[in-house]
This record gives C-alpha cells, structure tokens and sequence, in this order.
C-alpha cells in the first residue's frame, strides 16, 4: 500500500454529514497531493451537497485531525466538489467507450493520432466524443482549426462543447486566454478534468470517447483511473528509440492501472519518397514497445502530408486517411465483442 492510499483508508471511515455516508462508501476522493519534502497534503473530496456549508466544516476538521494528529503532516489543504451526477456521461455506463491516447513524451504526434482517429470514428458513423486532456499542452483547437473561445451552457447550467468534422470537443484551451500559461497545480488540474466529464453536455448517443491524454505519467493519468477505471489505452510512439524506451513505461504505468492495453501505434513510422521507404526515424520502435508490454503492434502510420494541404487531418480519400479508417474499424469492432 502506498502512502495515498494509506491516506485514503485512513479517512474513508468520516461520513458526509449531507447523505450520512462514509466518504469510502461515496467514492468521495477526488485527487490526494502529496509533497513529501515539505511534508503537506493536499485533499479533494466530493460531497452530496456542496452547498451545506455545515457540513463541509465538518468534514474539513475531521479530515484535518486525521492527517495533522494521527499520520504527522503538517500541511494540509482541503476541498470540495459536488459528488459524480447521474446524469454525466460517467452515469452511461458501457454504453459508451472510453478510448485514452497515451505517449511517453512529447513530439510523437499522439494529439495527431487522437484527433484522426476521432474523425475516422465518426466517418463510419459513430457518435463521438474528444476530450483533450493534455491539459499543459492542450492544442486540439488547434489541430481541428477551432477558434478559441469560451464554451455556451445550457439550461442545466452544463458546458455545450463544440462540434468539428461531426465529433464534439472540449478542451482546456477553450477557457484559458490565447498564449497564456497553464499554472495549476494538481486538485486545479483534477477539477477541470473532472468537469469534462460530469459538467459537460454530451450528446446523449455518444459512442466513444477519445482522451487525448498528457505525456507522460503524472497525475491526470491517476485522475483518468479514478474516472474511468474501464478506459482502455492506446499507446503511441515514433521508432525511434528516445521515443520507444518512454512509450514503455506509459503503458506499464496504464496496466499497473488495470487499464487494458488496446496496442501500440507507432507514427512517423517511415517516409516514401520517389518510390524508397525511407526510416527517418530508425526501426524497430513500435514492436519493441508492443513486446515489452505484452500487446500488439496494431498499426504503423507513415509521415506524410494531408493531400487536402490541412496541417494535420487527413481525408478518407488519401492513403493515410484509409489507415486512419482501417484502425477506426478494427478498434470498434475489438470494442464491440
């Protein structure tokens, strides 16, 4: 047992005063921070009733007693956000599928391969989803040639996201001023996540969701398993060998989540050029990855530029475009059985 989940055994037994149930019995932790060298923690939790200020008082010195007096910290932050909605798209169950696009490191093209593969889901006629979750380097507007401005509600007071190409976005660049720097710190981080998926006005046919997720393997990848524990996980790398030896350990970090490994993309797999295969990039990457994780190489993605001159997507006409489609199918029919 690590020490967030010590934190987390320890307090599951203080009930919400606004339902009378334990926060273990709520699934009520949201995010646990640690900074070891300073000795702090930091606590989201969900309540029944975030507006029983009461109660919230409550639980705040309960909580603060356990991790003060009985387990020694002496920094502690706390706080609050209203319990999971049956009515988000988390209340639908597996009517819908969850598909996280991972990488070990930046600069491979995994927000590409999200946003292509998002596209070539709807193409055969899937309703879906995309949730660009690389919350630091989040650029799928900029991808699908979104301008960036604030989303609309509804009458729910819900966050309509936006439409392209057929497939509904949301993404933290929408709410955040053009240029400007991202400095949240991890329950920020947690929030925003989690309002992407209980705050926002999905389509209630929606099929699939595509998680464009951070390089790496930090803390929204923890949040993402708390959410989402049935996410299954596509990992993508280049060939090249500072790109294959981090694609590993995502996809170990993803399995130690229990999160099943759908296979391993390797992008900017080669280049044709006036009839030779050239491997700018080397060889060998996306099946050495796929071996140490124990999963399959399922598709190689040439570098090639979109023949419509878009910077990134790419038309179903056009040879990529056929392998996007190609793992479109292949991906909804794995989901499907």
């Amino acid at each position: 047992m690590n020490e967030k989940e010590r934190i987390q055994e320890k307090l599951s037994a203080i009930k919400d005063p606004s339902n009378e149930r334990t926060l273990g019995e709520n699934d009520a932790f949201r995010h646990i921070g640690l900074d070891e060298e300073k000795q702090a923690v930091t606590v989201l939790v969900g309540v029944a009733n975030e507006d029983d200020q009461q109660a919230k008082q409550k639980l705040r010195r309960e909580i603060a007693t356990i991790l003060k007096r009985d387990m020694g910290y002496g920094g502690v932050s706390i706080d609050f956000e209203p319990l999971k909605k049956k009515e988000s798209i988390l209340g639908k169950g597996k009517k819908v599928k969850y598909i996280g696009v991972a990488s070990g490191k930046g600069g491979v093209g995994k927000s590409t391969v999200a946003a292509n593969l998002a596209l070539a889901l709807a193409r055969i006629g899937k309703k879906v989803g995309l949730i660009d979750a690389d919350i630091y380097g989040a650029n799928m507007p900029v991808i699908l040639d979104m301008p960036i401005k604030p989303p609309k509600s509804d009458a729910k007071k819900r966050i309509v996201p936006f439409e392209k190409h057929g497939v509904e976005v949301i993404s933290t660049q929408f709410f955040m001023d053009e240029g400007k720097p991202l400095m949240w710190r991890g329950p920020m981080l947690s929030k925003m996540l989690n309002h992407f998926f209980y705050d926002v006005a999905w389509n209630d046919g929606i099929e699939y969701i595509i998680i464009d997720l951070p390089p790496g393997t930090g803390d929204v990848a923890l949040d993402i398993q708390r959410l989402i524990p049935e996410c299954r996980m596509l990992i993508v790398t280049t060939p090249h060998p500072s790109a294959s030896s981090v694609a590993v350990k995502a996809g170990f970090m993803a399995k130690e989540l229990k999160h099943e490994l759908l296979g391993v993309i390797e992008n900017m797999s080669h280049f044709d050029h006036e009839g030779e295969t050239l491997h700018i990039f080397g060889k060998g990457g996306g099946e050495t990855v796929a071996d140490k994780l124990s999963t399959s190489l399922i598709q190689k993605i040439p570098i090639a530029r979109p023949e419509s001159g878009h910077h990134s997507l790419f038309d179903m006409e056009e040879e990529v475009g056929l392998i996007y489609l190609g793992l479109a199918n292949k991906l909804a029919k794995t989901l499907a059985s």
